[in-house]
């Protein structure tokens, strides 16, 4: 008898576990566009049309090499309006015997279809997803026994698994692991920065940005200039575009930001990856290749593939590990909400706006604007874990749960107890001013910690050095910020925690 493929919005891959051994002519692939996962969160606009035109023509491509496909298109007034009611209609419908599919990267979705069997009454078979590099038990097994997880030791483990910029001899190519002490420089206008990679939006992807427009107006961001790739073959030129004008640079400029340029030197592939159009481990060998040619620096390469096999892997391992008491971390006891600019930009200060902004305009921001600006002002004012991690889940093209997560509870807030990173990420003002151009045209002085006009992150930084001090003072990665911060006279101590407080009592007029 017939089974029933469910492929999910980020599982667009021709290779899919699910598809691996199905019966073309007599099982159907089910796929669908339902309020429940549209709309769980404030996704961005761009987000919804990547996922549903990328799913529109997915079908499309499945169609066209002999698979039935019933896919249900996006209404508010659709009488199925959950995955599970797609899935129990096509089951009476067909009288399927079975439902397959690969496993999501949700726990909230992984809970549901666990309990399937029981509420459609077939068997449900949950593929394991081959799409990553590291399975889920190979992660546990290395992660057994220890009290905290570093990336870069697990990173290595990937290089000799994959043999990524390893040579023959089993060392890595270069002479060591990691150049990231190279990747660290400030742009400032030279070289060029590359024009972004662009697909004019078809016929399908008009349709979907004219749906995203009339039934998700409320939600956070815009349509306008889509021009992200929906298929793959598209993003596949999208890779091509990056190793010929912007991995070259990628390195260097890696952690720079700019005033003026939305993309620089970054790849913009981590949606195409994470909803399955471009495949991880592809995309890194593409990159070595480009070293090996002589066509990109090792700097570049290794920090490009470090990202993707390294950081990718490793959060998403950390996620199924820790999963679902994970999602509930708060140990730095943060209770205050999310400033309200975060959904608007409405904000004097430039970096915050500028990251904001760019975020709205392109459900894109690169990882230092994550890190180093929207995250670091939240890790300093204290904003709790869970709302700004959904946050993060809604605004970005490329943001999925198991990725999302531990990237934002983990290494933004720190809100694991530094399970996942050594130390939290707390900076003031001058490293924004170090790795970018924002400060010259801001409203906030840079160089001042307290007044109207000084920089709140100058203030911030230190109220959360104090506040938290049982909490880091052993740190040996902190020891210096509580020497800097002890060698300070009581007054000007005081001075700056009075003025912290006085931010913290007023964020929304920043």
């Amino acid at each position: 008898m017939a089974n029933l493929i469910l492929i999910l919005g980020d599982q667009l891959t021709d290779t899919l576990s699910a598809l691996e051994d199905a019966d073309r002519q007599r099982d159907r692939v089910v796929m669908a566009e339902v309020h429940d996962e549209a709309s769980y969160t404030n996704h961005h606009k761009k987000k919804l049309v990547l996922l549903f035109s990328a799913m529109r023509h997915f079908a499309r491509r499945l169609e066209a090499d002999g698979w039935t496909v019933h896919y249900q298109r996006y209404h508010p007034d659709n009488p199925h309006q959950s995955l599970e009611a797609v899935l129990a209609d096509q089951l009476a419908a067909t009288g399927a015997d079975m439902i397959i599919t690969t496993e999501c990267g949700e726990w909230r979705l992984h809970e549901q279809i666990s309990q399937w069997h029981e509420r459609l009454g077939v068997p449900v078979e949950i593929c394991p997803d081959t799409r990553f590099i590291a399975r889920k038990d190979e992660f546990a097994d290395w992660a057994k026994g220890k009290k905290q997880l570093r990336m870069e030791f697990f990173y290595r483990e990937m290089r000799k698994k994959t043999g990524l910029l390893m040579t023959a001899d089993g060392t890595p190519e270069g002479g060591q692991w990691n150049f990231d002490a190279d990747n660290r420089k400030k742009w400032t206008g030279k070289p060029p920065a590359p024009a972004p990679f662009r697909v004019e939006p078809d016929e399908v992807t008009r349709e979907v940005i004219a749906l995203v427009d009339e039934h998700f107006g409320d939600h956070f961001g815009t349509t306008e200039d889509f021009h992200f790739a929906v298929t793959a073959d598209d993003a596949q030129a999208a890779l091509v575009h990056f190793i010929d004008y912007a991995l070259p640079c990628f390195g260097d400029y890696q952690d720079a930001i700019s005033d003026t340029e939305d993309w620089l030197f970054h790849s913009i592939l981590s949606p195409y990856i994470n909803c399955g159009l471009l495949d991880p481990l592809a995309v890194c060998e593409a990159a070595a290749q480009a070293w090996y040619s002589g066509r990109a620096p090792i700097n570049a390469v290794e920090g490009f593939i470090r990202q993707i096999l390294g950081w990718r892997e490793f959060v998403r391992g950390i996620y199924w590990l820790l999963m679902p008491g994970y999602a509930k971390e708060n140990r730095l006891g943060n209770t205050r909400d999310l400033p309200w600019f975060y959904w608007t930009g409405d904000t004097r200060m430039r970096c915050m706006h500028k990251a904001i902004d760019a975020t709205r305009r392109n459900a894109y921001a690169h990882h230092i604007q994550r890190l180093m600006v929207t995250g670091n002002f939240a890790l300093l004012a204290g904003v709790r874990p869970e709302a700004i991690c959904d946050w993060y889940l809604a605004v970005y093209a490329d943001a999925y749960d198991w990725v999302e997560l531990p990237n934002v509870l983990g290494m933004v807030m720190h809100a694991d107890g530094g399970y996942l990173g050594s130390k939290p990420y707390a900076a003031s003002g001058k490293y924004i001013q170090r790795m970018s151009d924002h400060c010259a045209g801001c409203h906030y002085n840079v160089s001042e910690a307290t007044g109207e006009k000084a920089c709140p992150f100058n203030s911030l930084y230190w109220h959360f050095i104090d506040r938290h001090r049982a909490d880091f003072a052993k740190n040996p990665r902190m020891t210096m910020m509580y020497r800097n911060w002890d060698r300070q006279s009581a007054d000007k101590r005081e001075g700056l925690i009075r003025h912290a407080e006085h931010l913290l009592e007023r964020l929304e007029q920043l």
